[in-house]
């Protein structure tokens, strides 16, 4: 038999493994992130500090929907500044920190989408001219505003502190969220269906600067866009046994879920800000574009919702007292 041939050479050095996305790409593109987010809060702390210069009412819807939104804002942008050195400390963050950061910005943009329930149902209830069930609306509203804070508080501290299934949380969570997300969506969309019908709704619009086409176009995208958000969660998570890599559904859950997601990864970072933009940042600016100050103020007979009323001001109240501290 033949004898066995021997080589002294050294073996090959193994194949080295490179980011799918080079460094300074990554790091561009968290910089394109922050600057948006600080743009956008900056424009709305002036939209604020306009709501003083021009004599606004103080405590209206605009002023809620401009102070959540930037709060908003703001909590993304500290997210965004961990990512230039801190990733690991960002992704190894105790149970607040985390539900704050990674949960409460999706909390209020449920909010910011409630609150556009509240206020187009009281511009069709006022242009009806018909008695607006002010205390149950406020009532079912606070009341999905609140399952929605609980749930996702619930499920961000069971994740960070207990040993309890992750898949099976982040299915609970995203199926409450995602359903009610759409159930205020339709209700949104009737409203605006029924505000393209009234000639007096369209004179309150016009009065306040805005026109019936710029309601329905901004009311429509920003269904579409949270609609489809809703859905494509539900429909990634039904099928989430298997392997799914068209969309990079885990770089998805540092934007909403962050549950499944524990590094930073390269191929995945530039899908993760196509979806902040089109289903975070885009929706969220149309509402402040909305709600932006439009110079003074002008002196209306018939201005029923440029204020929320006193039973509003209480469950607004109480709903913030609920916040964990």
């Amino acid at each position: 038999s033949p004898l066995p041939c021997f080589s002294f050479l050294p073996p090959p050095p193994p194949p080295t493994l490179t980011p799918a996305v080079p460094h300074y790409v990554t790091l561009g593109l968290t910089v394109v992130y922050t600057v948006f987010y600080s743009l956008l809060f900056i424009f709305i702390y002036i939209q604020l500090w306009l709501v003083l210069r021009y004599r606004h009412k103080r405590f209206s819807y605009q002023t809620v929907f401009l102070f959540l939104c930037l709060l908003w804002s703001a909590l993304r942008t500290v997210l965004f500044s961990f990512y230039y050195k801190n990733f690991v400390t960002a992704n190894t963050l105790g149970p607040f920190p985390f539900w704050l950061l990674y949960c409460f910005p999706v909390c209020l943009q449920f909010f910011t989408l409630s609150l556009m329930n509240l206020y187009f149902a009281q511009v069709v209830f006022k242009a009806k001219s018909k008695y607006a069930p002010e205390l149950p609306l406020y009532l079912l509203f606070l009341f999905i505003s609140l399952v929605f804070l609980v749930v996702n508080l619930a499920c961000a501290l069971l994740v960070r502190m207990s040993s309890a299934e992750t898949q099976t949380i982040v299915l609970v969570r995203v199926a409450i969220n995602d359903t009610l997300f759409v159930l205020c969506a339709v209700s949104l969309s009737l409203c605006l269906y029924k505000i393209a019908k009234m000639s007096l709704a369209n004179i309150y619009l016009e009065s306040k600067g805005t026109s019936v086409c710029q309601v329905t176009a901004i009311g429509a995208i920003v269904i579409l866009l949270y609609t489809s958000r809703a859905c494509y969660n539900l429909v990634v998570l039904a099928v989430s046994n298997k392997k799914i890599n068209s969309f990079d559904y885990d770089w998805y859950n540092v934007s909403d879920q962050a549950d499944l997601q524990s590094t930073l990864g390269d191929g995945g970072y530039i899908v993760f800000g196509v979806i902040l933009f089109v289903w975070e940042l885009l929706p969220t600016a149309l509402v402040v574009f909305f709600f932006r100050v439009r110079g003074a103020q002008p002196v209306l007979t018939a201005a029923p919702t440029d204020s929320l009323s006193p039973v509003a001001v209480f469950f607004f109240f109480v709903f913030f007292c609920t916040l964990p501290h």
